[in-house]
């Protein structure tokens, strides 16, 4: 059964930066897609950006040139690199993986950037 376990939020301040990891164990599937959503309180979760098996990226505009998503695949993690933070991204961040869909989920990670 795949598992994953997000790390690396916590209070930064508008501007800061910050780095979140989704490190999987259990891999027993094929896993073709990793992403990274968030939920902001009162607010559906939305996707904020994904990597593909073959290493192709894709962003949500809204953090668009600011954050970057990469992976390294021996150690299974995947990472999320969030730069010139906003007061808008605080927000609980979920990774997903999964073959055609995201079937698996970490139980996130709080992220607040403050004023």
């Amino acid at each position: 059964q795949v598992q994953l376990v997000e790390s690396g939020g916590g209070l930064v301040q508008a501007g800061g930066s910050l780095r979140l990891s989704c490190a999987a164990s259990g891999i027993d599937v094929e896993i073709n897609q990793v992403a990274w959503y968030r939920q902001a309180p009162g607010e559906q979760r939305e996707w904020v950006a994904s990597i593909m098996i073959a290493g192709n990226t894709r962003y949500a505009d809204s953090v668009k040139g600011r954050f970057t998503i990469s992976r390294n695949n021996a150690e299974n993690t995947v990472y999320l690199r969030m730069n010139s933070l906003k007061l808008e991204d605080t927000a609980v961040y979920y990774c997903g993986a999964g073959r055609y869909d995201y079937d698996y989920w970490g139980q996130g990670t709080q992220v607040t950037v403050s004023s």
